[in-house]
């Protein structure tokens, strides 16, 4: 009896230090969630005509979700055309009478071609061949001056086009395109608001993918590289809840450790900030807390 009580004792005893040591096992990296937060805001000035989107929305790439007022940029747009169209018929008003002298200098250039022929068979004097020569110089200094007026009708309508060009590419901005795929966290306007060129409409993030940042030690950062695969622990309840986690990312440089998250005596610690990808079931929130944990190899 006295062996069975001594060997109840020693078994006891064993099996609290197990647990002790069990409990005082420390994870690995301690850190919290990050997702990586866009902030859309306005690209041009106006009314919002039109904003479909409310906090929680999960919305795809691309997708429109609203738009700034048009209707002065269209305008300025419509004023643009006519402009265009009144130099147009003064352009080719000028180009026709163009056409003429070159159909004129044409004409005078056969002319020349006959009088040299009679000029060698002695049939023409030289007179003839410096007048038509005379003619032919006449016309192509008219052409000359006809094609100088015309030159800033050309620019003009040059400049017109690129004004109507940075137009269209204004009110393409006035429609708001989502820039990626993500839940909408917040929003910072309403339809029918008064929208200016960078005030902030939303914010978008993705949650399917969150990244916890923890702090690791030097001895601890010669176990990881990138594309490790790790255990991620959350509170859940009274327990905790596991997730696997791939390493995606180390920085290359030591920084002290944050108040936010270690001891005092570790805070003047030298840590390496590691970035860790993990699937989003739903229940994993931005900001949130988590331990991570390496894999025996």
């Amino acid at each position: 009896m006295k062996n069975y009580h001594l060997f109840l004792g020693i078994t006891i005893t064993t099996l609290l230090l197990l647990n002790c040591n069990n409990n005082d096992k420390r994870a690995d990296g301690y850190g919290n969630f990050e997702a990586t937060e866009i902030t859309v805001s306005a690209e041009s000035n106006g009314k919002l005509m039109q904003f479909n989107i409310n906090e929680g929305d999960v919305v795809s790439k691309d997708v429109f979700v609203g738009y700034v007022d048009t209707i002065p940029l269209h305008l300025q747009r419509e004023q643009l055309k006519t402009s265009k169209d009144i130099l147009r018929s003064k352009s080719r008003g000028v180009l026709s009478q163009i056409d003429v002298l070159k159909s004129q200098l044409n004409t005078a250039a056969i002319n020349k071609q006959r009088l040299d022929n009679m000029f060698k068979d002695n049939a023409a004097t030289q007179k003839h061949l410096d007048d038509i020569n005379g003619e032919i110089n006449v016309i192509n200094q008219q052409i000359k001056s006809i094609e100088t007026q015309n030159s800033p009708l050309v620019n003009e309508l040059k400049s017109i086009d690129i004004q109507i060009t940075q137009l269209d590419h204004m009110i393409g901005k006035c429609k708001i395109i989502n820039p990626i795929s993500g839940t909408v966290l917040t929003t910072y306007a309403e339809p029918n608001e008064v929208a200016a060129f960078g005030k902030p409409l939303y914010k978008i993030a993705d949650l399917k993918t969150m990244q916890l940042r923890v702090f690791v030690s030097e001895t601890q950062l010669a176990k990881l590289k990138i594309g490790d695969e790790v255990n991620i622990k959350i509170d859940d309840g009274d327990t905790m809840k596991s997730y696997s986690g791939i390493v995606s990312w180390i920085a290359s440089e030591a920084e002290f450790t944050p108040k936010i998250i270690q001891t005092k005596e570790e805070r003047v610690s030298l840590v390496y900030a590691v970035k860790v990808d993990v699937e989003n079931d739903g229940g994993i929130k931005i900001g949130m807390p988590a331990e991570m944990w390496l894999k025996e190899k």
